[in-house]
């Protein structure tokens, strides 16, 4: 498993602004920008972006996932500002 197909996998499932994923093969960091994080909880949009690749988690085709960062468009431009 690579950086990339996490990549797909999860741009796939979440109409995302900006991704990044990260990661040595079994382990990987997710940087996940998406307007449909407006209004949501943070722990929320955690959880949907790993809703978006439950089945891969739950087969261990994807040992772990950390998501670093998971922001809507306008905090990610605040943040890069």
């Amino acid at each position: 498993m690579t950086p990339e197909q996490v990549k797909q996998y999860i741009e796939a499932g979440l109409d995302c602004t900006f991704l990044n994923v990260e990661g040595d093969g079994h382990h990987f960091y997710a940087t996940v920008v998406s307007a449909a994080f407006e209004g949501k909880r943070l722990i929320d949009r955690h959880r949907m972006v790993k809703e978006v690749i439950a089945t891969r988690l739950a087969s261990n085709e994807i040992h772990a996932l950390s998501i670093v960062k998971a922001a809507t468009p306008d905090e990610w431009a605040k943040q890069q500002a």
